[in-house]
């Protein structure tokens, strides 16, 4: 499990060169934070974790299922991992963050579909105006989290 990469996953790195095309900057892994979200728009107090299937045990996702050797073992590691997950995004949302969660099996989706290329880019001339109305934070966490609980299955079935 050493091997096991926690930074910089491939559906990380789309999701952050997509938000980085539409006009977004992020910070990674803020360690101030519950879970230490894996992109995190302070100005809009917006944590997103990019989680992987296998990891975090994304319900219905053919990636979740659990290995038939050591099953008890595999099953409370997988416990932990949900209960830690739960009570990090309870904290940021007690801190005043909305919190998004993009399943690794969605990504691919989320780029192809463009459900992401529905926010409203920033204008690289005038990067202020739409950073700063009260409208656009609300607008972006909206977008992404209807989209993302509209689709209550996953790609990878």
């Amino acid at each position: 499990m050493a091997a096991i990469r926690n930074k910089d996953t491939k559906p990380e790195v789309a999701i952050r060169k997509l938000l980085f095309s539409l006009g977004y900057r992020f910070r990674l892994h803020r360690k101030d934070l519950p879970g230490h979200p894996d992109i995190v728009l302070p100005k809009h107090k917006i944590a997103i974790f990019v989680n992987g299937c296998f990891w975090h045990r994304h319900e219905g996702c053919r990636y979740a299922a659990t290995p038939s050797t050591r099953k008890e073992w595999w099953q409370a590691k997988f416990d932990g991992n949900v209960a830690r997950d739960q009570r990090n995004y309870a904290q940021l949302r007690e801190m005043g963050w909305q919190v998004i969660v993009i399943w690794e099996c969605e990504v691919k989706e989320l780029v192809q579909s463009s459900i992401l290329h529905g926010l409203p880019p920033i204008s690289r001339d005038a990067p202020d105006k739409q950073v700063t109305s009260e409208e656009a934070p609300r607008n972006f966490a909206a977008s992404i989290i209807s989209q993302l609980t509209r689709s209550t299955t996953c790609t990878a079935h």
